[in-house]
């Protein structure tokens, strides 16, 4: 019998410290939901995701309803030469996950990218579309998901973009502070998706787990800009007198391709959940908000 939010359900998290669990564990303490998290440093449950006697110890000992899988190998371009490490993390660790959620029935939650997809279609990816990654990350974050879904049904894969939040560091981050070093920066014009704020994922992967619903989702706030109007929206927003120069993707010569078109469309979380996503404006206003307390 699946377990209901009403039976005082359990959810175990990976990757807590992250932007994504951090926002997760806030918004469970809000609903009064008990959950475990777990990550490597201090003040966390240890779990070693690469180590599947671990994975199965925990969870047999804690025995959640729920497992959501925010931990992740996120160095884009490190990951073309630790290659073993990212398909260590992002893959085999997914298959230690379900391997684990099957033995006692739980739901797994887990997260892959728009980097699953070379950025060639010219408009936005939707759940049938079949991913053709170009880097090691994207290989890596595909590799976790053909895992997930050779070993069992019981779980949600969420495929999301360009995620920000205020926990740890992201582009959004990172654009706020070479405002405060520097007075021209370089951002690029033909790298397009959008962003996805943490607050906004996290809000959607209750609903998800609320409802147990499985299956593939695509899920970003809406609308659509370059890393290029991205950074600029925010520098605007921050009121910086600076000058931002436009430029492509080869010219900063970095060891991993991206995709130069990588919008997801959500279509599907409507029509199952009846959720529409913010516009990813709207996202970023809500975040410098939090972020400086205005």
């Amino acid at each position: 019998m699946v377990k209901k939010l009403g039976d005082k359900m359990k959810i175990l998290i990976t990757g807590a410290a992250g932007q994504l669990g951090q926002d997760l564990q806030k918004l469970f303490e809000k609903e009064k939901i008990e959950y475990i998290a777990t990550d490597f440093i201090e003040g966390y449950t240890k779990l070693d995701i690469t180590n599947l006697k671990d994975v199965r110890e925990l969870v047999k000992q804690t025995k959640p309803d729920v497992i959501i899988n925010c931990a992740a190998y996120n160095a884009v371009d490190k990951a073309e030469k630790e290659w073993k490490i990212a398909y260590n993390v992002n893959g085999l660790s997914v298959r230690n996950l379900a391997i684990a959620a099957y033995e006692i029935n739980a739901f797994l939650v887990h997260y892959s990218t728009d980097y699953v997809f070379d950025g060639q279609k010219g408009s936005p990816y939707t759940i049938y579309d079949t991913p053709n990654p170009l880097s090691k990350y994207g290989e890596s974050k595909y590799l976790g998901e053909k895992l997930l879904s050779q070993f069992f049904d019981d779980y949600a894969l969420i495929r999301t973009s360009w995620v920000f939040g205020k926990g740890n560091i992201n582009f959004a981050k990172k654009v706020i502070e070479w405002s405060k070093k520097k007075d021209e920066l370089r951002l690029v014009t033909d790298e397009i998706s959008a962003p996805t704020y943490t607050v906004d994922l996290a809000r959607v992967t209750l609903e998800i787990v609320k409802e147990r619903v499985r299956g593939l989702y695509h899920i970003s706030n809406e609308g659509i800009c370059s890393r290029y109007e991205y950074a600029k929206y925010i520098l605007e927003k921050i009121g910086w007198k600076g000058v931002i120069k436009e430029e492509k993707q080869e010219d900063f010569n970095l060891p991993a391709k991206r995709p130069k078109f990588s919008k997801l469309d959500n279509f599907g979380l409507k029509e199952t959940l009846d959720i529409e996503m913010p516009h990813w404006k709207n996202a970023v206003d809500r975040f410098l908000k939090e972020l400086f307390g205005e």
